[in-house]
């Protein structure tokens, strides 16, 4: 079999889907456009005159004069007008005047794309169980990561162009509390915060010296604990800056759909919803979650209810479970953002004064128009927790299906030795080639070791849970902005 094989060949089909049948048939573009989501149309300048009373009687507004010289003031009409705006179902062609729609689509769909290749080649491994093949959906997943970053960077900077409202300060305040937060996180015990990162790291630093040596240099390590820290708290106050405004829009749009709804179970479902990412934090905590899991008290004796690789297997079906429902949720939420436009001309009555026409337009058309800022900031951290799960993994030698023998090896305890796996017999390479070669696989098989599955099972577990505890954070922070000091 070659080097990637069947793998290729999935990764060639969805290429081929991608560039073929998604534009046509589009999981983003259904999202928005399948009938549910209702947005508000805003009124023409003639409606508007015809409910203030102010026909101008076939003469335009720009030839009225005051004073011999052309009035070019815009018409204004009473804030209290009887206004009612019409509705209307999201169509395709509405789609094409939406601010960051392409970024949204491209985004969404590669997503699914992505994730039916990771669980295609999770299929295949499960049936074939190759052991000389790379693992082509870590490059999926990765790239769909890199995409998710790019897009709330864009976002982000977004915010710090507006001269205005505080957001570049907001955000900026965040990144400084994420940093600081995180540092206080690293050094808090492995007996509290069950990520593996110390036992990751040691392993990492012992693996990188032992082959450093064998390629005949002498090194105390690649990097020092404290760097590694602080390099893992900067990229962490960097992702708590990009999750600050779609956690502060979710806190929004979280009390907009609970008003919205009276049905009790989609209600249940939106707090659910809502507290996700606690419930995702808690699975880490060892105190609340494991401890009492692992080894409960029964009486004199405690036994525990299940083994450690059964508890990571059920670990990262939670978090799937917990993803599937926010997206479940997600029209929801964005009608909840849509009906702003209804919320806003509601307010606009009980003001006394006049507005004018034009600013009555932006102030409604806005809404729709930024439907798709709103999705992407709904959608990107639910793709970054989804496909970090996913990482988490395949890299960190984790298994879908839980264990029940508690004597069972784990499953790090699979091709402890890499270079076996790594270092195929180039049987049909002749002479200087085949030695080559073998010194190739070699050193991939020492770089295998160094970037051992416990080193990504500690990053990768500390990943998941601080984006979860980012966008929680944001999200009560927003929560209790909304409720509590906007209505003061």
């Amino acid at each position: 079999m070659g080097v990637i094989g069947v793998q290729l060949v999935v990764t060639m089909v969805m290429a081929s889907v991608i560039q073929k049948i998604i534009p046509h048939y589009s999981f983003a573009r259904w999202l928005l456009c399948s009938g549910r989501l209702k947005w508000y149309q805003h009124p023409t300048e003639d409606e508007l005159r015809n409910l203030a009373g102010k026909q101008q009687k076939g003469k335009n507004k720009k030839d009225r004069k005051y004073n011999g010289h052309i009035d070019n003031k815009p018409l204004t009409i009473p804030k209290d007008i009887d206004l009612q705006l019409e509705t209307k179902s999201i169509t395709e062609v509405d789609t094409l005047a939406l601010h960051y729609f392409p970024e949204y689509q491209w985004l969404v769909d590669f997503t699914v794309a992505a994730t039916v290749v990771y669980f295609i080649t999770e299929l295949y491994y499960s049936l074939a169980a190759p052991t000389g093949e790379m693992n082509i959906s870590v490059v999926w997943c990765l790239l769909v990561l890199a995409f998710v970053m790019k897009n709330l960077f864009s976002l982000t900077m977004h915010y710090f162009r507006v001269e205005e409202g505080g957001e570049r300060s907001l955000c900026i305040t965040f990144a400084f509390f994420f940093f600081v937060k995180a540092m206080a996180i690293l050094i808090v015990t492995e007996n509290y915060l069950e990520f593996g990162l110390e036992t990751g790291f040691t392993n990492f630093s012992e693996s990188a010296v032992q082959f450093l040596e064998n390629q005949g240099l002498e090194s105390q390590g690649p990097i020092s604990r404290l760097t590694f820290k602080l390099i893992l708290a900067l990229l962490c106050s960097l992702i708590g800056a990009f999750l600050t405004f779609p956690g502060l829009r979710l806190a929004q749009m979280h009390l907009d759909a609970l008003n919205l709804t009276t049905a009790k179970v989609t209600q249940t479902l939106l707090h659910i919803n809502f507290l996700a990412p606690l419930i995702m934090v808690l699975l880490w905590v060892k105190p609340i979650t494991k401890d009492y899991i692992m080894s409960p008290s029964l009486g004199k004796e405690s036994q525990p209810l299940m083994t450690e690789s059964t508890y990571d297997t059920l670990r990262l079906w939670a978090i799937l479970l917990l993803c599937a429902l926010r997206l479940a949720v997600m029209r929801c939420h964005l009608q909840a953002y849509l009906n702003l436009a209804k919320k806003g001309v509601e307010q606009m009555k009980k003001e006394a004064g006049r507005i004018s026409t034009v600013d009555l337009q932006k102030m409604v058309a806005r809404v729709f128009y930024y439907l798709c800022v709103i999705a992407l900031q709904y959608v990107a951290p639910l793709v970054m927790l989804l496909h970090t799960t996913l990482l988490l993994k395949t890299l960190g030698g984790h298994s879908w299906a839980p264990s029940l023998e508690p004597g069972e090896p784990g499953p790090l305890a699979v091709n402890s030795d890499p270079m076996a796996a790594a270092s195929p017999e180039p049987t049909s390479i002749p002479g200087l080639a085949k030695a080559s070669v073998a010194q190739l696989s070699m050193a991939l098989g020492g770089l295998q070791t160094v970037f051992s599955p416990l080193l990504f099972r500690g990053l990768l577990s500390f990943l998941t849970w601080w984006i979860a505890a980012c966008l929680f954070s944001t999200s009560l922070f927003g929560l209790f902005y909304h409720q509590y000091l906007m209505a003061a």
